[in-house]
């Protein structure tokens, strides 16, 4: 919640795993439109039962790869906000998500201490993807090693090769 000044229309979370931070932050900001998504149907499954049981609205479940929404006209550059969680490192995490994020969007990864020092590592391939690096924010949590939040805005439509096919990313990092 700390990387946006005013609730995001809309909020894609992307490698959800069990819900978190997309449901804790409808549940938040209950007018947002929430895109979930995870590759494991097990975990989609799980979630699509959450939301009913928490009867969320304007929540969408979705099972597919990040490479695979990214370039669907239906999801790409459509939200005002995306968040993924220990799914990569920053660079690939950053091919990932901005595809999703519109022009004048933010996206936002929490990390763990080295976050600083990754969103260096990841500059090159956060203006390539058309991004701007924003903030490295410091978040303390009680009883958990210090921990950093990775801002970064959308500023320019991400070029239409990216994101790369499925797999891709991971194994060659920009």
């Amino acid at each position: 919640a700390r990387a946006w000044d005013t609730p995001p229309a809309s909020l894609a979370d992307i490698g959800t795993g069990a819900g978190f931070p997309g449901i804790p932050l409808k549940i938040v900001w209950p007018k947002m439109a929430l895109l979930v998504s995870d590759s494991i149907g097990k975990k989609t499954a799980f979630l699509r039962h959450i939301v009913s049981a928490l009867e969320l609205e304007a929540v969408d479940v979705v099972t597919a790869r990040a490479e695979a929404l990214g370039r669907d006209p239906a999801y790409r550059e459509r939200y005002d906000g995306v968040v993924a969680r220990a799914v990569a490192a920053l660079n690939v995490l950053s091919e990932y998500c901005l595809p999703l994020c519109r022009i004048g969007g933010r996206f936002a990864a929490p990390k763990g201490p080295e976050g600083a020092a990754e969103a260096l590592e990841a500059r090159r391939a956060i203006g390539q993807l058309g991004g701007r690096p924003r903030a490295v924010l410091p978040v303390q949590l009680p009883e958990v090693e210090q921990r950093t939040l990775v801002v970064v805005d959308k500023v320019r439509a991400t070029p239409r090769e990216f994101p790369r096919d499925v797999g891709v990313p991971s194994k060659r990092p920009l």
